[in-house]
């Protein structure tokens, strides 16, 4: 088998450099690529990151999902050390809350980035 490397997820958006800022703050991984129609995020140590591309018609996804509105494809999971704190930070670096739920050991928060995307901060245990 041919050796196939995740490099990143990417994600569409009307503004890529200030979606790339949002992930930013919120992640705290630098900057590589910044264009106005692609930027890049990686972590230091050369992991999986985060790119964002123009789409000048995105529809924002609904969350909870409704019929006949634009479904979620697609959520990153962003696992925390304390909840509350992420949280905050999400929220003034400009994430909209949508809800949340505890699951078994897991408490999940879901919030909606600048684009509409939606993603969830958790903690185990």
């Amino acid at each position: 088998m041919p050796r196939i490397v995740l490099t990143a997820a990417v994600l569409g958006t009307p503004d890529p450099r200030g979606l790339a800022r949002f992930y930013q703050r919120l992640l705290g991984w630098p900057l590589r690529d910044d264009a106005p129609e692609w930027a890049t995020l990686r972590p230091a140590d050369g992991g999986t990151g985060l790119s964002f591309q123009l789409e000048t018609d995105h529809v924002p996804p609904v969350w909870p999902p409704e019929p006949g509105a634009q479904q979620m494809q697609q959520h990153l999971d962003l696992e925390v050390d304390d909840l509350d704190a992420a949280c905050a930070l999400a929220e003034e670096a400009g994430a909209r809350p949508l809800g949340g739920h505890q699951e078994g050991g897991e408490r999940v928060r879901v919030f909606a980035d600048p684009a509409g995307h939606p993603f969830c901060l958790f903690t185990r245990g």
